[in-house]
């Protein structure tokens, strides 16, 4: 799978990555309902790190479709609440 980050590029990430980062965005769900900012930092930083270890970056000049696309790592609570979907950041 392709995983945007929002102002730094694309990564590919194999499919076996998806439970890991599904996990991480049910933590960061999780912090946002409670609105803990501090802890929404945190989580949100776990979650575009797992993406930078686990996945391989693309080239600046590759255009590959995104199936995930994430924030950037300054985006406020507000900012990722538009983004999200029933599901929260990641689908599942």
């Amino acid at each position: 799978m392709i995983v945007r980050i929002m102002g730094e590029g694309q990564w590919k990430l194999a499919d076996s990555h998806f439970a890991e980062l599904n996990a991480l965005d049910d933590d960061l769900l999780a912090e946002m309902e409670s609105g803990d900012e501090e802890g929404f930092r945190r989580c949100l930083g776990t979650l575009l790190d797992a993406v930078r270890r686990l996945g391989t970056p693309l080239p600046d000049d590759a255009l590959e479709p995104s199936e995930l696309i994430l924030p950037s790592p300054d985006a406020t609570m507000d900012e990722v609440k538009d983004m999200l979907g029933d599901d929260g950041l990641i689908p599942g």
